[in-house]
């Protein structure tokens, strides 16, 4: 059974930084397209950033966050990573990890695999 289990979340304030964690498990981890998506309370659900399968050398950022986060993996843990800085209270969200087969599937949202997510609240 796969599962992506997210942990990270919390309150913070305006300004301030999360460091946001995705455990894989129940699949070969390397090979799937991951990315972190965002959904607040009466919006639709977006894409953040996505890192490509295997070395991770491609990576996607929302314009509303370039420069201030950055995802990262690690295929031997099965692990990925969102480190958010400068936060804003637009960033509240929860924020769910993905996995994908194919990287176009990622950015549109058709992904294969969905951790329940974790509540970020920026407070300003």
């Amino acid at each position: 059974q796969v599962q992506l289990v997210e942990s990270g979340g919390g309150l913070v304030q305006a300004g301030g930084s999360l460091r946001l964690s995705c455990a894989a498990s129940g699949l070969i981890f390397a090979p799937y397209h991951m990315g972190w998506f965002r959904q607040a309370p009466g919006s639709e659900r977006e894409i953040v950033a996505g890192i490509y399968s295997w070395s991770g050398g491609i990576t996607y950022y929302a314009d509303s966050v370039k420069g201030r986060f950055a995802i990262s993996r690690d295929n031997a843990k099965r692990m990925v990573y969102l480190q958010m800085n400068s936060l804003k209270s637009e960033d509240s969200a929860v924020y769910s990890c993905a996995a994908a087969n194919q990287w176009n599937q990622l950015l549109s949202g058709a992904v294969t695999y969905w951790g329940k997510g974790t509540p970020v609240t920026v407070s300003s």
